[in-house]
């Protein structure tokens, strides 16, 4: 017999523990990040809807999880990236960078979830876990204390209940859980609950064991949560301004350039890629991240060109049909000096679509 996989250079797909879930509700499947996820289920548009409404269940468990567990975890953290873990605690979670050590630009954009004073969960995205773990190498050896570095993205799941409704739908499945706040996180029996999500509105995401998620998606659908795929999750994304790696966020893009210089606390002492990131604040950022609200319902995709009285002045990095507002939006990369307000043209396909530069996001919730 053949191996199907021979000769081939790509990894084979990894399944996510709810994969037969997704089956039985005819969930359109597709390659993410080396990962088979659904895309959608009923359709994008409704299951953005019911998240802008009601409350969807994501299966987001492409999603790496590493854990750093030791007395040198905070110190080797607190190193690797940008984020000051000294302005929150355990039982927080936090959003940070982790920067290539050459250029700053931005190798993954990254939550930390803070359970005990020595043991952190950090979500890299799909496709980044081993330049995680690379990166985390080059940080334990720089620090005292012991630290322990394991990737457990293979022993669980991670659900996302998001929107308006998100909270109370879950409630009837576990009230402890429901009531974690906002970027807080909580060890629920089995399950560990943090208080974070991508879509622009309120929910959790829940890191499940992988034996026991196929029950627990059960139960949230049978609460009344519609399943939602990736196609909903990133126009939903979208509309909230949220960077997506390998759009706004990756090869030659630093912080600064995406707008997110927040992230970075420069008073913190060294971390990782501090010197040619202090080189670019110093010199001034030669791009700079902005929205554009489109004309009509025809989106300028990424790397359509924006144009400025007839000359190159950016390039779009996401575009699509925001199913809230009725036309299309895009995110893109722009000489620093457009500001928000001015009238620009996008070129899709030699077809000029006019546009207005605004500052994201273009949902606020």
């Amino acid at each position: 017999m053949t191996d199907p996989d021979a000769g081939s250079s790509e990894p084979p797909l990894r399944y996510s523990p709810l994969d037969a879930q997704h089956r039985k509700l005819d969930a359109k499947m597709v390659p993410f990040g080396g990962w088979d996820m659904p895309l959608q289920y009923t359709g994008v548009l409704d299951e953005h809807s019911a998240c802008r409404t009601h409350a969807v269940v994501f299966d987001v468990s492409h999603l790496g999880t590493v854990e750093f567990r030791g007395p040198g975890a905070h110190d080797a953290l607190q190193w690797l990236l940008t984020n000051d873990l000294d302005r929150v605690e355990p039982g927080r979670a936090q959003y940070t960078h982790l920067l290539d050590a050459a250029d700053a630009h931005v190798v993954d954009d990254i939550i930390v979830w803070w359970l005990e004073s020595d043991r952190f969960l950090v979500m890299p995205n799909a496709s980044n876990t081993d330049r995680l773990t690379t990166a985390a190498a080059e940080a334990t050896a720089r620090v005292a204390g012991e630290v322990d570095v394991r990737d457990i993205t293979a022993t669980r799941a991670v659900l996302a209940v998001q929107g308006p409704q998100a909270r109370a739908l879950l409630a009837a499945v576990s009230a402890e859980a429901a009531a974690v706040p906002r970027f807080s996180v909580a060890q629920v029996g089995e399950w560990v609950v943090a208080g974070t999500g991508y879509t622009g509105e309120d929910g959790v995401e829940i890191h499940v064991p992988a034996e026991l998620a196929p029950d627990v998606w059960d139960a949230i659908v049978r609460a009344g949560i519609t399943p939602a795929g990736l196609g909903a999750r990133d126009t939903l994304r979208l509309e909230a301004g949220l960077p997506l790696h390998g759009h706004e966020l990756g090869p030659g893009i630093t912080p600064l350039q995406a707008g997110l210089g927040w992230v970075v606390r420069w008073d913190k002492g060294a971390f990782r890629g501090r010197e040619p990131l202090a080189a670019e604040r110093d010199q001034g950022v030669a791009r700079r991240l902005r929205g554009i609200a489109v004309e009509g319902r025809r989106p300028a995709r990424e790397g359509a060109r924006v144009l400025l009285e007839g000359t190159e002045i950016g390039l779009v990095t996401s575009g699509n049909f925001s199913p809230t507002l009725g036309h299309a939006i895009a995110l893109a990369l722009l000489r620093p000096d457009v500001e928000p307000g001015t009238a620009v043209q996008l070129d899709v396909r030699g077809q000029l679509l006019a546009g207005v530069v605004v500052k994201p996001p273009f949902v606020t919730r």
